[in-house]
């Protein structure tokens, strides 16, 4: 019997071909490639294969490609975190924010709510606009949340609280009934420079921003070349780790088409655990 994160994993990348994120063209170029470069071609044709790319089709537009790599990641998310409810219990929804957001989206979660009265008083004041510009609208791809408890269920053992103490506490639906933010996941099917600065722009403002405590801050990628992952992978301080789609497969695709110094390079990411499978990243998010 397959396990359910192995099952999920598979499906997970089924879904990747079948809405067309993972293809691979006429001339061997997958999606995640870069066609300019001969390292990010081998490596991303060997994973297309592997991960079992049957047809030849051309990559979807920028924002197509995005729009459904952000789908397949929240639909994995969803049919796996949940599961792990004896290590993380409490009432979870995973959402896809992506596009259809704009501005301060993690305004209407536990502990950003603060954020929707600052976009209303930048709204109002050009000045303030320009003094603050917009490190404070914050739209994530995907999140996870979690519903604040009632004391029904927080006391169902034992008399656990009161309305005496623990008034300001976020967890009691008594105190506040606006969703916690637990977890963003930035989904970047490639990591070129600039997609790299985005998702460290974004972990800094949630940093920043928190009023309590900070949530889950994880990237999504299918990035083919260790250079361009070492750029957002390697350092501490924003985000907590990089989830590669098929990180077993790129080990092997990189000791094929790779050399030493390739080679060596995704190694050090994943024994510094910066860099992790996408087969992780639910169980992590129970931490």
């Amino acid at each position: 019997m397959t396990a359910l994160v192995s099952q999920k994993r598979e499906e997970f990348h089924a879904g990747l071909i079948e809405g067309g994120t993972l293809t691979l063209n006429a001339s061997g170029v997958a999606s995640m490639s870069d066609g300019g470069n001969k390292l990010s071609t081998n490596v991303g044709a060997e994973l297309a294969r592997v991960l079992r790319v049957s047809t030849e089709s051309e990559r979807a537009a920028g924002q197509t490609l995005g729009d459904s790599f952000e789908s397949a990641t929240q639909a994995f998310l969803e049919s796996t975190f949940p599961a792990f409810s004896m290590l993380r219990p409490g009432s979870w929804q995973v959402h896809k924010v992506g596009n259809r957001a704009k501005g301060n989206s993690i305004a209407s979660f536990e502990p950003y709510q603060h954020l929707a009265e600052l976009a209303e008083a930048v709204r109002k004041s050009p000045n303030l606009a320009a003094v603050l510009g917009n490190a404070y609208a914050i739209s994530p791809d995907v999140i996870i949340t979690r519903e604040s408890v009632s004391d029904e269920l927080i006391n169902g053992g034992a008399e656990l609280v009161d309305n005496v103490t623990a008034v300001h506490t976020a967890i009691r639906s008594v105190n506040q009934t606006l969703p916690i933010l637990h977890a963003v996941v930035s989904c970047k099917w490639t990591l070129r420079s600039d997609r790299a600065q985005n998702a460290r722009s974004e972990a800094l403002n949630l940093i920043r921003n928190r009023k309590g405590r900070l949530p889950h801050i994880v990237v999504v990628t299918a990035e083919p070349t260790p250079s361009r992952l070492s750029s957002l992978a390697l350092g501490t301080g924003d985000i907590d780790c990089v989830y590669h789609v098929a990180l077993p497969e790129l080990k092997k695709a990189m000791r094929k088409h790779g050399n030493d110094d390739n080679v060596e390079a995704l190694e050090v990411m994943i024994e510094g655990r910066r860099l992790k499978d996408i087969a992780d990243l639910p169980l992590d998010l129970a931490i």
